[in-house]
């Protein structure tokens, strides 16, 4: 017998979970039921196959069923299944560790509040870890198909778990809970009927309960216990079914079996398509963000059936990266049983299925757009940043997308669409715009925006990180220009009929600020974007703003070249118009820094030479007090 201790973040976990964070503890039979749904469909897939696993049916491996077995004078439960099995190695990585770098995010995330905590567990999907809301004592009998050994994990869910040799005729795996005082309420056989049914009836394998049935004697008035055993479930794969024989409680519940979410899910798909590709897909939008949505390791959350045959669940290739946080199923008539991740990548069939799929999940959410904005607004908040990803490579959906995007304003409160943007544009508007940044505060307040407010144009605040990135590869909304009002083109549309006599007024200071601020800047020029503040800094079309290049450097990009944007300085503010009368060649050229330094600021750019800065701001303050 071997002793060991839970991972750190396991114990953790185990302690939130057994204070009850789940509202509702009798989820913990659905957990451990799903999960030995998952090890039926992956022992079915592989006798279907996998020769070496055909040879093992019915030597070694039973036919495919779910038994719960409950003593009520002990007040245990026991779930059972004929699947996959564990050996040593399994039980230890899958019940004494959460292998997933989501576990601190999600810990990092636990505010106190019990109903808040609750749906975040159910969103990280604890599984087998919820059978300790209940059980005082868990014992684990598993033996992995293909293997002579079987193993026993026993754990009181507090001071860590022990594994020794155990006996089992055939490959799966048992779970035996002895019932804490919380869990003594479901050492009744009623209870776990309606249990059984309101969560798993979809599950596609039998379930079968045992337990004490008592039958009345009419002539002996008294009651006799028989040990009887029935079937509890339908066993459909329910996604098969039309629509019109399920109800909302009948898709609810099913995502909630395949996710572990405690929550409703905000909104499901269900898709049948016959012709010449049959196929059915159910796709989910959870009420909330995965909690590794963005992170590289993250978990895929559609299944892959092929005939009701479960093949796979970890596949990046049925949907697009962008659309990540969808759950459900797609279940092909026209795939090959044996079909491996390496053949998915080039499967026609599965290109064609993903392909309607995406469309459908788009068009679906176009309609809840315009349908019910209160709900759109609620999967927006969600998931409008993994939106804006497919902009950057999924040309194909790229102008539903568009539409389906939601933006800060200059204009309105909250958030906007571009369709309601260009409804709002005024008459000698050219183009739509946008400013990108990754702070809010800051753009709304940059000098660059002057113009626009003057002018009453609208301006989208685009201030995600990955805002830049995407929207500098789309120059249009249907027919109307995208610009971008930190970006050199954006000054085209401003341009007035005095600014060629401007600039040449102006010739003689811009050659003086430029010799002082040499290659610090690509260009000294004009601005038609200011009417309040003397000066700002833009790039041109082609060049990552001084906030990208911060970014990259960020992201570990080294040898980027010296960041040189251009100077705009605006030649009706009072300081530009005093410095054309200045002959004191010290003073200009502090001002040519100054003017710079402070237009660096306001982009949100650090100061190389701050105690410089600080000098020259010193030396003006004194000459002007």
């Amino acid at each position: 017998m071997s002793k060991q201790q839970f991972q750190t973040e396991v114990s953790q976990l185990l302690q939130l979970i057994v204070h009850s964070l789940y509202s509702h503890p009798e989820i913990f039979l659905r957990e451990l039921i799903s999960n030995s749904s998952d090890a039926l469909d992956k022992l079915r897939h592989l006798t279907l196959t996998d020769d070496a696993y055909k040879a093992l049916v019915g030597n070694g491996i039973e036919p495919p069923r779910i038994e719960l077995e409950l003593n009520e004078d002990a007040r245990t439960i026991t779930i059972s299944d004929t699947g996959i099995g564990m050996n040593e190695e399994d039980l230890v990585s899958h019940l004494g560790t959460i292998a997933r770098s989501g576990t601190r995010t999600f810990l990092s995330q636990l505010s106190g509040d019990q109903r808040k905590d609750s749906n975040l567990i159910g969103q990280f999907g604890v599984g087998f870890y919820s059978a300790f809301m209940v059980a005082d004592k868990v014992e684990v009998i598993s033996r992995k198909a293909g293997d002579d050994k079987a193993w026993k994990w026993i754990s009181d869910g507090k001071t860590g778990f022990e594994i020794e040799p155990a006996e089992r005729a055939s490959a799966g795996t048992t779970v035996l809970l002895h019932l804490n005082e919380e869990g003594a309420q479901y050492a009744n056989s009623y209870r776990l009927q309606e249990i059984v049914r309101k969560y798993s009836n979809h599950i596609a394998f039998p379930i079968f309960l045992t337990y004490d049935k008592s039958e009345g004697n009419a002539e002996k008035k008294e009651s006799i216990k028989s040990r009887v055993t029935e079937q509890v479930n339908a066993a459909s794969a329910m996604w098969q079914r039309s629509k019109s024989e399920l109800t909302d409680e009948d898709y609810k519940e099913l995502y909630k079996s395949l996710t572990g979410d405690w929550e409703d899910p905000l909104l499901w798909f269900h898709t049948r398509a016959e012709g010449t590709l049959e196929y059915t897909t159910l796709f989910y939008i959870p009420a909330k963000a995965p909690l590794d949505l963005y992170q590289t390791d993250y978990k895929t959350g559609v299944k892959l059936y092929v005939k009701r045959v479960f093949i796979m669940d970890d596949s990046r290739e049925l949907l697009p990266q962008y659309l990540r946080f969808v759950r459900g199923i797609i279940d092909s008539e026209d795939l090959p049983l044996n079909v491996s991740r390496e053949i998915l990548q080039q499967n026609k069939v599965l290109a064609s299925i993903k392909a309607a799929s995406v469309k459908k999940i788009l068009s679906e959410l176009k309609s809840l757009s315009t349908s019910n904005p209160e709900k759109y607004a609620q999967f927006i908040a969600e998931y409008n940043r993994p939106l804006k990803e497919g902009l950057y490579g999924d040309f194909a959906n790229r102008e539903t997308l568009l539409e389906l995007i939601r933006f800060k304003s200059t204009k309105v409160d909250g958030l906007t669409s571009l369709a309601e943007a260009k409804a709002r544009m005024q008459p000698e508007q050219k183009s739509l715009y946008y400013i990108t940044g990754g702070n809010e505060a800051l753009l709304r307040n940059s000098p660059l925006l002057e113009i626009y407010k003057k002018k009453n144009i609208e301006v989208l605040i685009l201030d995600d990180d990955i805002d830049e990135i995407v929207f500098s590869a789309i120059d249009k909304y249907g027919e109307i220009d995208l610009k971008a009002a930190n970006k050199g083109a954006a000054s085209e549309d401003l341009k007035s009929e005095a600014e060629p006599e401007k600039a040449e007024s102006l010739k003689p200071l811009i050659e003086k600020l430029k010799a002082t601020l040499g290659d610090a800047v690509k260009e000294i020029r004009i601005s038609t974007r200011l009417a309040d503040s003397p000066s700002v800094i833009v790039s041109d079309e082609d060049e990552p703003s001084a906030r990208m290049r911060q970014m990259m450097q960020a992201m570990g990009q080294k040898n980027l070249p010296e960041l040189k944007p251009t100077l705009e300085i605006n030649p009706d503010h009072e300081i530009i118009k005093k410095l054309l009368t200045k002959t004191d060649d010290a003073a200009i050229q502090d001002a040519a820094w100054l003017l710079f330094d402070q237009a660096l600021l306001l982009e949100g750019v650090p100061l190389k030479d701050p105690a410089t800065f600080v000098q020259r701001l010193n030396r003006v303050l004194n000459q002007s007090i």
